[in-house]
């Protein structure tokens, strides 16, 4: 039976936090009472180590996923897009939210000359599939690792003479930290689900999960279904530089995905057009395109990097 006091597990940053309280307020509109529970996993603490050098995925979801199992929590609260494509046998994710903003942006320091100067431009991130892209654009440019909370990391930009970071908007903008300056990367392939806010939670729990999906928004499960199973086919797990986005307009879904090379210097990147009736089928459909178009060697490259 749900008790009239839902534990929701979070990691304690305040984007982490703000999506938690996100979820709070509507389970609160379905009239059940919640408290926030906070943990820490090891990505976390240690903000020096490059994310794809933890090894695996789920590096900041498993913790909460642990504390599911022991019964600390009842329901966990994540990024999407940090999720591993397939939940640890016993749980699922029972809904997700609204899509936010998906864009990549470039937060820069009010000088963007250096975007044509195909020679000098240094820009920090801590995802490789940010990287990868960059220099597929910017083969030339040099790019340094930045770690830590979205405070730490605007904080790290204006100490370093870094050109710019690369952030996803939807942060930003969720804790009122969109900087003046800032540059949308349209041509920036996000990540699967990015923007996205998953809430899990343990199969056994059917009186939770029926409440989770009353908040579930259906859109927005449709297309993190889609751009989740293009990642999960690829073989690519949450650090690997894969990109996929959708959208739907009236009975179709649009699909645009791919996958690059370390060093930016390949990719194989589609764009595809389905039917709604097809959605649980898009991505891997899309996914067996782009690994017989090469994207196969580019993934095997990666796993021997």
């Amino acid at each position: 039976m749900i008790t009239n006091n839902l534990r929701i597990g979070t990691r304690d940053s305040k984007l982490a936090v703000w999506q938690a309280e996100t979820v709070q307020r509507l389970l609160k509109n379905a009239g059940i009472n919640s408290e926030l529970v906070m943990v820490k996993s090891p990505a976390d603490i240690d903000l020096i180590t490059p994310l794809h050098q933890f090894g695996g995925v789920g590096i900041f979801t498993k913790i909460l996923d642990d504390a599911l199992f022991k019964n600390e929590i009842d329901i966990a609260v994540h990024s999407l897009k940090d999720y591993p494509t397939q939940s640890p046998e016993g749980l699922t994710i029972a809904a997700v939210l609204e899509r936010g903003p998906s864009q990549d942006i470039l937060v820069h320091k009010g000088d963007l000359s250096f975007l044509n100067n195909e020679k000098e431009g240094l820009i920090a991130t801590g995802s490789i599939r940010r990287i990868a892209q960059w220099k597929s654009k910017f083969p030339k440019h040099q790019t340094t690792n930045l770690r830590g909370n979205v405070q730490t990391r605007l904080q790290k930009l204006a100490d370093n003479n870094w050109n710019g970071a690369i952030f996803a908007k939807a942060g930003l903008e969720r804790i009122d930290l969109l900087p003046e300056h800032f540059e949308v990367l349209d041509w920036m392939i996000p990540a699967p689900a990015q923007g996205t806010i998953g809430v899990g939670c343990r199969n056994e729990d059917q009186e939770i999960v029926d409440v989770l999906k009353t908040i579930n928004h259906r859109e927005t499960e449709i297309r993190a279904t889609v751009e989740r199973q293009f990642l999960r086919t690829v073989e690519g797990g949450c650090s690997a530089p894969v990109g996929a986005f959708s959208t739907i307009e009236g009975d179709k879904i649009h699909l645009t995905a791919g996958v690059f090379e370390l060093d930016g210097s390949n990719k194989v990147v589609v764009n595809k057009t389905f039917k709604m009736e097809d959605y649980k089928n898009a991505g891997q459909l899309a996914a067996k395109e782009v690994l017989a178009n090469g994207g196969k060697e580019i993934m095997q490259n990666i796993d021997h990097a």
